[in-house]
């Protein structure tokens, strides 16, 4: 029993020290921890100096390329043939009601047996404001973001924006090569292998990062790229915050992390520890907060803008939006 407990600890998402083994932080600035993750590339690739992979390809959007930035009449058009098409074979012709739509298409799914764990609603978060454009995100069942990719003029447009960037990625995710094969498995993994001149057998080796990665994606056979995304998530997060790192100081081995978090998903414990360490670090070094939530939000607007999920970067905001509250409320008890 007490070694599970010294797991567990071992295995917390705070950047703790070995000695203590709390879930608590270290002085540690951000820069120190590790660098954001790069923006997910055309094709998945391991990287050998880090514990797991960037996430799979982008998901369809922009343009003719799958997750490409792509003009935005482009985009606009993308989306809105999906948008008809959708229309067409489920409502017949007409105005289509695109919010209506993407909430038909989930109870859709579940009730032709997917497992959503949190029901089928679909769920909007208006961004506060007094004035246009007006910014709208949709978070899907599963966890994935979308947000409004256009101008818009009023908050009924902003969310029927986010809507149809939504549908068109949820129409899009059914599509049958978006699902984790053999075959997709083995040409990641070559590809992988290719891009930082590794051999096959460190294929084979799950305590190497391209073994890591393959274990993953063979874990995640028969799911869709949009499920394997919000799995990643959780992945990226760990490696931002620096938690990746820490748990490889607590002598944490690949498997284990992978083995845990791969069946946790996000919640308010990782969130609020995430957070701490950024009180930490801001106590640390002042300014450090103020200059990550900048660039969170610059990078959360390119994306929206661009058509692409928003989750990591949207869940980066939120834990330092709360790590702010919490350099608030700790100001104003020592008042």
């Amino acid at each position: 029993m007490m070694m599970e407990s010294v797991r567990a600890q071992r295995l917390q998402p705070g950047v703790g020290t070995l000695r203590s083994l709390r879930p608590g932080v270290t002085g540690a600035p951000a820069a120190a921890a590790a660098p954001p993750p790069p923006a997910p590339p055309p094709l998945p690739a391991a990287p050998p100096a880090l514990v797991l992979p960037p996430p799979p390809p982008g998901l369809p959007g922009p343009g003719a390329s799958p997750g490409g930035a792509g003009p935005p009449a482009v985009l606009r058009e993308a989306v809105e043939a999906v948008v008809r098409s959708f229309a067409k074979h489920t409502q017949g012709y007409g105005r289509v009601n695109v919010v209506e739509a993407l909430q038909e298409f989930w109870q859709m799914k579940q009730s032709r047996g997917a497992d959503l764990k949190n029901g089928a609603l679909v769920v909007y978060e208006m961004v506060p404001s007094n004035s246009p454009p007006y910014v709208c995100y949709v978070t899907l069942p599963g966890g994935s973001c979308f947000g409004s990719f256009q101008f818009c003029p009023t908050k009924a447009e902003a969310r029927r924006s986010a809507a149809k960037i939504a549908l068109m990625n949820s129409v899009f995710n059914e599509h049958p090569s978006r699902r984790i094969t053999d075959e997709f498995i083995e040409k990641s993994v070559s590809e992988a292998l290719a891009s930082f001149n590794g051999n096959r057998e460190e294929a084979d080796n799950p305590n190497t990062g391209i073994g890591a990665f393959r274990f993953m994606l063979e874990s995640n056979k028969g799911k869709s790229m949009l499920e394997f995304q919000e799995l990643m998530t959780v992945f990226q997060l760990l490696h931002w915050n620096g938690s990746l790192k820490a748990m490889r100081e607590r002598q944490c081995s690949r498997q284990e992390v992978l083995a845990h978090y791969s069946h946790r998903a996000l919640d308010d414990d990782i969130r609020n520890q995430m957070a701490m360490d950024w009180v930490n670090r801001e106590q640390s070094t002042p300014g450090v907060l103020s200059r990550e939530l900048s660039s969170t939000e610059r990078e959360l607007d390119e994306a929206r803008l661009a058509g692409k999920e928003l989750r990591f970067h949207k869940e980066k905001k939120d834990i330092l939006m709360l790590a702010a509250g919490q350099l608030g409320s700790m100001h104003s008890s020592n008042c």
